[in-house]
């Protein structure tokens, strides 16, 4: 009963606490901070942004107009705390998923499948976004007085995270997807949130600006490559993970994740279906059945829908050309040589 009862009291530790959307939440009205981001947005290279508006190249990465000013709010005001959980990935990269799984497992000992949050909360509202939710519209979020352990989310490179991410010992996870399913998924969900003034997003034209590099807080191979080598580095504090891996067998990098988070599943809960219950929880037919995912928003970018599509490896081939591929297998290749980084595409 002792060991049991020491077992139960190590995941409740690991128990994330939900922020609300309104706690803590001041608003940024430094006039002349706001004219540093319109000079500085003045003095950098833009491109045409598939959705709307314009992508910047900031700091070495394509990124999107109004998140400029939430990425600089994030990077100079986050304090990372030790016990802190970082979620990054590229965009469409399988971060709906990762943040249902992370937060479930943190949370097992607090919420069953049955009671989840998941069952009426979209998981991007339970992690939140630093530069698409926190630091977004000139806000300033207090986080200091939220208790421990904390959950947050960035699709920020490596280089251009806050330096208390780095230095703080916190723990990043990151995880990735094959850049030709990753492409195809960019396209299908920016064809969906694309202003309808700019007309049909061609695939061609996409791809080309994918090979070159753009994209929301891209070029995508050295975003990639950034934690890739962190998790080479600092195996403890960076778990790289691959959406191809937890497709092939999600109960063990389940596990990974969780040994790496601090709560490890105990044999009891293995036996127990513990793995599995999460799992399926989590799954993306469970999520996308949820009427929260059917019809609600993600704040006023995007509807909570366009965040589940088909969740499939290998769904590449059904519309990238012979050409294409050829074109994409080279970058990659010249991208990846030497790093020992590996996808596997299906």
């Amino acid at each position: 009963m002792r060991q049991k009862k020491d077992k139960l009291l190590g995941i409740t530790n690991c128990t994330v606490h939900i922020m609300a959307d309104t706690q803590m939440i001041t608003k940024n009205n430094n006039l002349a901070e706001t004219d540093e981001i319109a000079d500085l947005l003045s003095s950098l290279p833009k491109e045409k942004s598939w959705r709307s508006g314009y992508v910047y190249r900031y700091q070495g990465f394509w990124c999107p107009e109004k998140q400029v000013p939430a990425v600089i709010a994030f990077q100079k005001h986050f304090l990372a705390q030790k016990t802190d959980t970082i979620i990054v990935t590229m965009p469409k990269s399988g971060t709906t998923w990762l943040k249902a799984l992370a937060f479930s497992i943190m949370n097992r000992a607090k919420y069953t499948p049955s009671s989840s949050p998941l069952n009426s909360v979209n998981p991007h509202d339970l992690v939140p976004f630093c530069e698409y939710g926190l630091y977004a519209n000139n806000q300033i979020p207090d986080l200091s007085t939220f208790p421990s352990p904390r959950m947050f989310a960035t699709h920020l490179p490596y280089p251009s995270l806050p330096d208390s991410i780095k230095d703080s010992g916190c723990r990043v996870v990151y995880l990735c997807r094959n850049p030709f399913d990753n492409f195809i998924s960019m396209w299908h969900f920016l064809s969906k949130a694309r202003d309808e003034s700019l007309g049909p997003l061609s695939l061609e034209d996409c791809f080309d600006g994918f090979c070159n590099g753009l994209g929301g807080f891209g070029p995508f191979f050295d975003h990639v490559l950034g934690y890739w080598r962190e998790s080479l580095k600092r195996p403890n504090e960076v778990l790289f993970l691959t959406f191809e891996d937890m497709k092939e067998d999600i109960n063990s990098q389940m596990k990974r994740l969780a040994e790496f988070l601090g709560c490890p599943f105990s044999l009891e809960e293995e036996v127990d279906g513990v793995v599995e219950g999460i799992s399926k929880m989590c799954s993306f037919g469970n999520l996308k059945d949820k009427e929260i995912n059917k019809t609600g928003r993600f704040h006023p970018y995007f509807e909570n829908k366009t965040f589940f599509r088909k969740g499939e490896v290998g769904d590449w081939v059904n519309y990238i050309t012979p050409e294409m591929v050829d074109r994409l297998n080279k970058i990659m290749e010249q991208k990846l040589a030497g790093s020992g980084l590996k996808f596997k595409t299906g």
